[in-house]
């Protein structure tokens, strides 16, 4: 990759994982770790610090765990860095809450070294790392927690609506200008029209948005 690399911040309270995902990033061409945490406190402390473009965070972490250090690195940083959550289990609660919080997506611990670098190099580019399936299964089992129907639903148009069911079945821009035979740029231009509209983030958000409103049923 050319340009600067994409500078990382892992954080876990186990030793060895930080250990490992270091060692797995740090032999990727374009990517640099540059800072560890062990808590969530310190991970806010250190994405302060050092201003990463990825946060690699484990969900359940001492002092506070990493919903409430994503909520805050998102909410008090003016150019805040790209969350993935690291969990073990993809229907845990804690992946739809830190979703919920802002999280560009979660990655299993159980994911082979590939699938870490591709999604660390996904999120960097500003993309979202969305499992449509787990998403849907996460939004069913929560169903109910918040409450349905959203002002923004009345204000999609037509396009816009179709464009928000094929991001939340989880295609590409590209993929969702070839499905409706437009343009590269006009899915782009629809795409940051769901965003604004749904006040969302980005993609994942508006996926979560869209099932918590209930634009979109699980199922």
């Amino acid at each position: 990759m050319s340009g600067a690399p994409v500078r990382v911040v892992v954080a876990d309270d186990e030793r060895m994982v930080r250990t490992a995902l270091r060692v797995i990033l740090d032999a990727e061409e374009g990517i640099e770790v540059v800072g560890e945490a062990a808590t969530g406190a310190e991970a806010v402390s250190v994405v302060r610090e050092l201003r990463p473009d990825v946060v690699l965070m484990d969900v359940r972490m001492p002092e506070i765990d990493g919903i409430r250090a994503t909520e805050q690195i998102l909410a008090t940083l003016e150019d805040p860095p790209r969350v993935v959550v690291v969990t073990t289990f993809e229907n845990d609660a804690y992946v739809y809450e830190a979703l919920h919080a802002g999280a560009a997506g979660f990655l299993l611990k159980r994911s082979a070294a590939e699938e870490l670098v591709q999604a660390v190099r996904l999120v960097a580019c500003g993309d979202s790392l969305l499992y449509p399936a787990a998403v849907r299964t996460l939004a069913a089992e929560h169903a109910g927690r918040r409450a349905a129907g959203a002002p923004w639903v009345a204000r999609l148009t037509g396009r816009e609506a179709d464009v928000l069911r094929l991001m939340a079945a989880g295609l590409t821009n590209a993929e969702i200008a070839g499905r409706l035979s437009v343009g590269a740029a006009t899915a782009k231009t629809h795409v940051a029209a769901v965003l604004a509209k749904t006040g969302a983030r980005d993609r994942t958000q508006a996926v979560i948005a869209a099932y918590e409103s209930g634009f979109i049923t699980p199922g």
